[in-house]
């Protein structure tokens, strides 16, 4: 099912159910996996791979040049996994040689019409992204989060797991996972208590989690303080463990409290 007007180039490796709309442009280097389904006008550009099950909607640019004025054409490159939705007028830029070389994005994520994803970003899994969220370089989000329409996301930010970030936001600091934050720059507002029963946690582990919110934005503890005395009151909690990994990990310190 490829269209008689789509260009692909001879060195693109394309499974055989894979549908490409009309005037779509597949460049040299680029790999997509079966079941993927290409609207029309959409141009990839290489190296990139594509795996399987993904629907890209018509008018996307995906593995186009960074916008990164240090780019001196070295081979970089934009890795897409399985099953996500890539609605229309998306952007997606390949990786820079300073940065990770690629940008990637990983499985079951849902990234709405014009969204734009930097070079050098992360994405993990299951993933929504509503329409016009921007990504500037090096920015990486965690599985299970949400990021609200018209969201901006600065440089070398991370937004922790399971978190969700307020439309219209501007992001300048790294998002604790399990939160809620919003506003211009984006505070934490609460525990992302709804997206966690979404995902299955029980009662028990929310409870942890607020409390470790409470001793983190409401007691006279600094935040490394904080993340030292969490490890304290409870060892061996997979929750609170990641919670304070991502605490000790962050270079562009933590979103305050609203």
């Amino acid at each position: 099912m490829i269209d008689r007007t789509a260009i692909i180039s001879e060195n693109a490796k394309i499974a055989g159910d894979v549908d490409v709309g009309a005037y779509s442009i597949i460049g040299d280097n680029v790999s997509i996996g079966q079941g993927t389904k290409i609207g029309s006008h959409v141009v990839i550009e290489g190296p990139t791979d594509i795996g399987r099950n993904n629907r890209i909607f018509h008018h996307c640019s995906l593995g186009t040049e960074p916008q990164d004025i240090t780019y001196k054409k070295e081979d970089t490159k934009l890795i897409i996994g399985d099953s996500n939705t890539i609605r229309e007028f998306c952007y997606f830029n390949r990786g820079t040689f300073h940065g990770n070389r690629k940008t990637v994005i990983g499985n079951h994520n849902y990234l709405m019409g014009y969204v734009h994803i930097a070079h050098d970003c992360i994405l993990e899994d299951n993933i929504i992204m509503a329409n016009a969220v921007q990504l500037a370089g090096h920015v990486h989000i965690c599985r299970n989060s949400f990021i609200g329409g018209l969201a901006g996301i600065h440089q070398f930010c991370r937004i922790g797991a399971y978190t969700m970030v307020g439309g219209a936001s501007a992001v300048t600091e790294d998002v604790l996972p399990y939160s809620i934050v919003y506003g211009n720059r984006a505070k934490t507002a609460n525990v992302n208590i709804i997206g966690l029963e979404r995902n299955n946690f029980s009662k028990e582990r929310i409870s942890v989690i607020k409390k470790a919110f409470l001793l983190l934005y409401k007691s006279s503890y600094n935040t490394t303080d904080a993340a030292k005395r969490l490890k304290e009151l409870y060892p061996g909690n997979n929750d609170i463990d990641y919670l304070v990994d991502f605490i000790e990990k962050s270079k562009r310190g933590i979103a305050g409290h609203a």
